[in-house]
Order: C-alpha cells, then structure tokens, then sequence
C-alpha cells in the first residue's frame, strides 16, 4: 500500500509540473543609469552655448535574484557608480525588492526598493548605506529576454557632502534574462 500511495504521488508530482505554466524562477538583470543634474554654470538669456540640465553621473548595475508568482521578486545586486561633478567612484552591492504593479501579457509595471551597503575606493570619502527606489517597465522580448526601462531615486549615504549624502534621480535602460 505504502508503494503505491509513492508511486501515486510521483505521478501526479511530474504531471503538475509538466503541465503548468512556469509562474516564477531565477533571473539575472543589468542596466545602465543617466543621471542628469542643473549646469551651474549656466545664465539665463546668455548666448554662451550652455545648456540648462547636463549629465552629471553614469551608473552600472548587474543582480541575479528569484521571482515569486510573478508579482514578488528579491535581487543581490552589484555595481559602478561615478559621478563626474565631483569625482566620485563608488562601488555599491544591495539587495532588491521588486513588486509588480500591473501586468498586461508579459508586459510589467513595477516599483523597486533598494539597500544595501556603498564602498568607495576614495580616501577622501568613507564607505556609506545605499538606497534607492524606483518605478519601471519591463517589456517583454524574444524567448527569455525582457527590455527594462525605469526612472530611480538613489541616495548614498556619503561624510562630507551637504547634509552627509549624495541624491540623485537617473533614467536606465536594462534587460531581464528569466
């Protein structure tokens, strides 16, 4: 009896499986971040060919986590920081909360909690907390692959700046490989 109540739950163990559709698993992700920043060099009604709003940062960013249900997923992730106004390198790792806010075929709107811990490999600067957050959009590409694009808030938490940290808003263009 025992064998066959086994052998039973086998079965029907490998037919669920076979026979429904994946609804969550392991992904890595990447993108690249363009932070833009006020000139502060720029006058009003000057003819001096200096533009309002300038890129003032690049971010790089590569994670691999686990999504649940396609709502919920958790990221680790690393990355490259720089900011070039004020010459600053920064390396941060962080954890990732991802939650789906609407879903329209394999379309998805979503929003991003973020922290984690930021290095910098200036002596000028001490190590500091990472956090960000974020809404985005995933579009949905051939086979596996998924094209991000997303609008972050992201502080680090840096000695020495005004008010001890550095904001900044970026927009990234990504991918999703499930």
């Amino acid at each position: 009896m025992r064998k066959i109540l086994l052998l039973i739950f086998f079965f029907y163990s490998i037919s669920t499986l076979l026979s429904q559709d994946k609804i969550g698993g392991p992904f890595f992700t990447g993108d690249v971040n363009l932070t833009l920043g006020i000139n502060e060099n720029y006058t009003v009604f000057n003819d001096d060919d200096e533009t309002l709003i300038v890129p003032s940062a690049l971010f790089f960013r590569f994670g691999f986590g686990y999504e649940f249900k396609r709502r919920v997923a958790i990221a680790f992730n690393a990355g490259f920081d720089y900011h070039w106004n004020y010459a600053v390198s920064a390396f941060p790792t962080y954890a990732s909360l991802k939650y789906n806010i609407s879903q329209k075929d394999n379309d998805v709107f979503f929003t991003e909690a973020r922290y984690g811990k930021m290095w910098t490999p200036s002596s000028h600067y001490q190590d500091g907390n990472y956090y960000g957050l974020g809404i985005g959009l995933q579009m949905a590409g051939e086979k596996r692959w998924n094209t991000i694009l997303r609008l972050d808030f992201h502080r680090k938490a840096i000695m020495g700046f005004k008010n001890n940290r550095l904001d900044s808003v970026s927009l990234g263009i990504g991918f999703s490989f499930f």
